[in-house]
């Protein structure tokens, strides 16, 4: 049903508008409306949702500015919850929390949006390459494909049976180009109705889309970032939250993990974030190349934004439109990464609407639902297996704010109950300029022993075992620390003083990453390469300083500076990791070799 049927059909419901306080609406002859109902308020049709009712009254929430709406002006009923129309033409496009296109809208009506303006996210006269992969008297059931579509050259579009239709296909055009909005199959059920398959379909934001069953995350999210692919990974179908203060690289790192994951599709939510960092993602993305397929990263991304400056109810509902399209991609097969930033924004946006609707606040002003949402938001990632029998996931990717940085505030604490994957972002590493700006020592992750078989098959058997030394020596270096800026480095024996060293190296050679150099993607094989010929160089050097050689012979060494930077050589390049790893063994070998003359000839005299 088009938009003008909806309200053809819907006339007869009419409220009137009885108070008005910001987003927040009051309306009276509610009675025929229901719960959730998608709304169209005053004379200009700004869009809504009715949150509360009671008897004839109900409270609208209004996702535009509500300046201008007068008190008796009607509200119209469009008798469907807030939903977002999906289909071919998403992708490579910019959507507002809402689901309406901006790029098209600005092409239509110019830089400044008018209130009330509704139009779909894609292009209903748009024509598309259409191959059936059925045919007339096929038996089909929810979940199989009938129809694919070329959306972009990384992303095919899949018309699949909606779940609850199954039956004898009838009609199934032939392959050639047809508009968005023509029948793609008609489709007989046991019971003789007929239901119409088309390239679009309207899905409820808040309502998840099912599946048919939930399955084991033990495949990596490949991240291309060091710091994470190798020592704090997170699945396809993991969920993970990046807390951090003002400054520290949350936004850097979710353009990253946008950029270079290696999921088939990514939806990025600028969610309450200042402007110029969305402008900054829209002037970047289109110029990026993907890593995989040498094509624009364009050809697999959509992003949607809702900044500070637009209406404060939007952002409330955005994080759902953009769950809901990931589902919709999730659900033809493909692995999809979402990104949300920032939570806390959304968090925000909750907690000004619920101090309008007068509900009693919880800690911090935020309401008491607050964690019941959170949990409701990140149950709708994971891996699974769905009605067509394929094995696809979202992966759920979350910045948070805490002001100040303190973790201990609501948002964040509530939303490391229902994470797997956290990584504390530092402010000393972030101005230290230390990209990414992950502690090693807050950040954690429950995939670890999940995606360990996957490592040890796909990446290098010895994995598990490098990332568990690594973080050993880590977090022995912290101790470390805390001794050397309390009496200085001197007083440490050689042996305290080489977990320095080599904490260092893993810190600047191994963690640390440039994101305007090649290194800016980093494939596993290398970081493990990375990993090992530093670890291979603390394991002989401690094997020599436990036999008496100074570790000042050992720092003098030429190649540590070259490993410092092995992080900058191609991935291709087998023949210099070779080359360093060799030369540093046959230094300390003769570093060895000469403390062990020096004390033979120091016995003779």
């Amino acid at each position: 049903m088009n938009e003008k049927n909806r309200e053809e059909g819907f006339e007869s419901k009419l409220g009137t508008v009885t108070m008005i306080n910001g987003p927040v609406v009051n309306a009276v002859g509610m009675s025929h409306f229901a719960m959730r109902e998608l709304v169209r308020v005053g004379d200009s049709g700004l869009t809504g949702e009715v949150l509360q009712m009671d008897g004839d009254r109900g409270v609208i929430q209004v996702y535009e500015d509500t300046t201008g709406l007068r008190v008796g002006e009607p509200v119209r009923g469009q008798g469907r919850p807030l939903s977002v129309c999906l289909g071919p033409g998403l992708i490579g496009h910019i959507i507002d929390g809402i689901g309406r296109p901006l790029d098209r809208l600005m092409e239509k009506e110019g830089s400044f949006l008018a209130r009330g303006t509704s139009l779909d996210p894609i292009d209903m006269d748009r024509s598309w390459e259409v191959t059936p992969v059925c045919k007339v008297g096929d038996v089909v059931s929810g979940g199989m494909i009938v129809a694919t579509i070329k959306e972009t050259d990384l992303v095919e579009n899949r018309v699949v049976v909606p779940r609850g239709v199954a039956g004898e296909v009838e009609f199934v055009v032939a392959p050639g180009f047809y508009k968005t909005s023509e029948v793609v199959a008609r489709i007989r059920g046991a019971d003789g109705k007929t239901a119409r398959l088309m390239m679009f379909h309207y899905w409820p934001v808040r309502t998840p889309r099912p599946y048919k069953e939930r399955l084991l995350p033990d495949e990596p999210l490949i991240t291309g970032q060091r710091v994470i692919d190798g020592l704090f990974p997170i699945s396809k179908g993991g969920v993970a939250a990046i807390p951090g203060g003002f400054g520290t690289g949350k936004t850097v790192t979710q353009h990253q993990l946008a950029k270079w994951s290696d999921a088939k599709v990514v939806v990025y939510i600028g969610c309450g974030e200042r402007g110029n960092e969305m402008t900054q993602v829209l002037e970047e993305f289109p110029s990026l190349e993907d890593p995989y397929s040498k094509k624009p990263l364009m050809q697999r991304t959509i992003l949607i934004a809702n900044t500070s400056n637009m209406p404060v109810a939007a952002r409330e509902a955005s994080i759902y439109t953009g769950i809901t399209i990931a589902e919709y991609y999730r659900d033809m097969g493909y692995d999809v990464a979402m990104m949300a930033d920032s939570t806390s924004r959304w968090a925000e946006a909750l907690r000004e609407l619920s101090g309008r609707l007068g509900e009693i606040p919880a800690e911090e002003g935020f309401p008491a639902y607050l964690a019941t949402r959170l949990a409701e938001f990140y149950e709708r990632a994971g891996k699974v297996r769905t009605f067509g029998g394929k094995t696809a996931s979202i992966s759920v990717i979350g910045a948070v704010s805490p002001p100040g940085g303190d973790f201990t505030e609501p948002v964040t604490r509530h939303t490391k109950r229902f994470i797997r994957c956290f990584w504390a972002l530092d402010a000393s590493l972030a101005h230290a300029r230390h990209f990414p700006a992950i502690s090693w020592m807050d950040s954690y992750s429950e995939y670890a022993d999940e995606v360990k078989d996957w490592y040890h098959q796909n990446v290098d058997p010895s994995w598990s075992a490098l990332r568990d030394e690594a973080r050993a020596i880590l977090a022995e270096d912290d101790v470390v620390q805390q001794t050397i800026r309390l009496m200085g480095e001197d007083v440490l024996p050689d042996s305290q003083r080489l977990i320095a060293l080599t904490a260092s190296l893993l810190k600047n050679g191994y963690l640390q990453q440039n994101s305007f150099s090649d290194d800016s993607f980093c494939p596993p094989s290398k970081g493990v390469a990375i990993m090992r010929m530093i670890l291979d160089f603390h394991n002989q050097a401690k094997r020599l300083v436990a036999q008496g050689c100074p570790l000042s012979l050992i720092r003098r060494m030429k190649e540590l500076v070259e490993l410092t930077h092995v992080r900058e050589l191609s991935a291709e390049d087998e023949a210099g990791f070779q080359s360093l790893a060799k030369r540093i063994g046959e230094r300390l070998e003769k570093i060895g070799g000469e403390r062990l003359a020096q004390e033979q000839e120091e016995e003779g005299l």
